[in-house]
């Protein structure tokens, strides 16, 4: 019997079973053991009620329940959620077994998707503590019709950012603020029909808010080819249980590494892409640099990042992935990428191939556990022809609400900053439209206080945060380099006509 599951109900079942690992489990790797229970849970409940609905529909026939095509996964003999149930004794071992059979059996889907947690280590997840696990699961039942995709998706994220929260650092990993995620997806605007990528994938939360934004249009969406790729092995498997979870089919996450050895190939050369969203690691120093730089996929157009920054790395992977006519990206970066000195040719050349479209600076305290602030860079292969030779720089650094601790971006947030995108004006304090050649002055420097000048009367009580205060100290003080530099070049024609 049907009996629907409320979000709250499935918010708290979902986060009992994390409950259930705090004696004996470091929170930082419940998700290696949660998820793919969760994961194996649901398989098999929708397998049960594929095969009410094939014996009505075949009339009692009980060999139409072995014909593939009737189901989503196929649940080998023996390897059903119950079967391991009725385990009492080497839980470990019965559940890993029913794993690789699932895997087996799905492999053109599945193969790898379960990981390889220490599911037989007594000492680390005894019997009573697996059994414990099981019978909390098999409290309630993960049909499609007691729990539809869409929900148990909320679920999944809900526990991913609970995760996120109780384990600190550890999550980081794979968990980006997604109120940021549908600020992204909301300026890029995807299309049905489109391929949508992210080179560095987590959990596939931005593929999944792409494709929330064309049902929440009700716009077709099962026509959208995902792809991912993810360096970390148990990230990359979370991601695709995550996009099953969500109802999406056609779509291919892989496990590996972006810059060293790119997943996706046509011909000898990258494929390419309709819509690219992404947050690459940060400024990480740990990447083969003198590979990149006889990159046999021509990813160093712009030139080789130092070693200590592989910013740019990403950046250029990214604009070599895009198609030449519909191809867009929004990357969440540092802001460091905007002004660095050890990368000013590279922005130069950036800023002059006029595929710069936007550059948004968030407010700070969006990330876990970081105070840091971010920007989002958007580029555009084929920009519309009152939009080239120009950047839109947008100040958004107060569009931010805070509660219990953490910040959010709330839907009158991204709809105002998203309205300034799509305008492309000038805004006072907020936006500012500027010229390559006024970025030329500013020696190609993409930092936003450059441009966007904040309203300040000398009665107005300063009440900046001290990243606020460093960011018009750092700009101020940029532009009076700039300002030396055309000074001295000036002295310097001087001299040439004297002489």
């Amino acid at each position: 019997m049907s009996k629907r599951i409320t979000i709250e109900e499935l918010q708290t079942y979902l986060w009992n079973s994390a409950v259930l690992l705090r004696t004996s489990i470091d929170a930082g790797a419940y998700k290696q053991y949660i998820f793919p229970l969760l994961f194996f849970k649901r398989i098999c409940d929708v397998y049960d009620e594929e095969c009410e609905q094939i014996l009505i529909d075949y009339d009692g026939d009980e060999e139409a329940l072995e014909w593939e095509e009737n189901h989503r996964f196929i649940v080998p003999k023996g390897a059903h959620w119950n079967d391991v149930r009725a385990v009492s004794e080497n839980i470990g071992v019965a559940i890993v077994d029913a794993f690789r059979k699932i895997e087996n059996a799905n492999s053109d889907k599945l193969q790898g998707i379960f990981g390889d947690g220490a599911w037989t280590n007594k000492n680390r997840l005894p019997d009573r503590l697996l059994k414990d696990l099981i019978e909390h699961f098999s409290t309630k039942t993960l049909s499609i019709a007691n729990c539809p995709e869409d929900e148990l998706g909320q679920g999944y994220e809900y526990l991913v950012k609970k995760f996120a929260d109780d384990s600190g650092h550890t999550a980081q990993e794979f968990y980006t603020n997604r109120t940021v995620v549908h600020l992204m997806t909301e300026m890029l605007q995807p299309e049905s029909g489109e391929s949508i990528y992210d080179p560095t994938c987590g959990s596939a939360g931005m593929l999944i808010s792409a494709i929330a934004y064309l049902k929440e249009r009700n716009k077709e969406w099962r026509n959208v080819a995902v792809y991912g790729q993810e360096i970390n092995a148990l990230t990359s498997a979370i991601g695709r249980m995550n996009l099953f979870l969500h109802g999406v089919k056609d779509f291919n996450i892989v496990n590996g590494d972006t810059l060293a050895s790119p997943a996706f190939i046509e011909n000898g050369a990258l494929k390419q892409f309709d819509l690219i969203l992404a947050n690459p690691p940060y400024s990480i120093s740990q990447w083969d640099r003198a590979a990149f730089e006889s990159d046999k996929y021509g990813r160093n157009f712009l030139g080789v990042p130092p070693q200590g920054r592989a910013d740019y790395a990403f950046l250029q992977h990214i604009i070599a992935s895009l198609k030449s006519d519909t191809g867009r990206c929004a990357i969440l970066f540092p802001h460091g990428v905007l002004f660095r000195n050890e990368e000013s040719s590279m922005r130069e050349k950036l800023v002059r191939s006029d595929r710069v479209e936007c550059v948004i600076g968030l407010a700070p305290n969006l990330f876990y556990n970081s105070p840091m602030e971010a920007c989002i860079m958007i580029c555009r292969m084929n920009k519309r022809p009152e939009r080239r030779g120009q950047v839109l720089f947008i100040n958004a650094v107060n569009e931010v609400e805070r509660k219990n601790a953490q910040s959010y971006l709330e839907d009158r947030h991204i709809q105002k900053i998203a309205t300034a995108y799509k305008n492309y004006v000038s805004d006072g304090d907020f936006a500012k439209l500027a010229t390559i050649q006024e970025i030329e002055e500013n020696n190609f420097s993409l930092s936003i206080p450059l441009y966007v000048k904040p309203a300040i009367s000398e009665a107005d009580i300063d009440n900046r945060s001290l990243q606020e205060h460093y960011d018009s100290w750092r700009a101020s003080s940029e532009m009076m380099r700039l300002s030396f530099e055309k000074l001295n070049a000036m002295l310097g024609k001087e001299a040439d006509i004297n002489e």
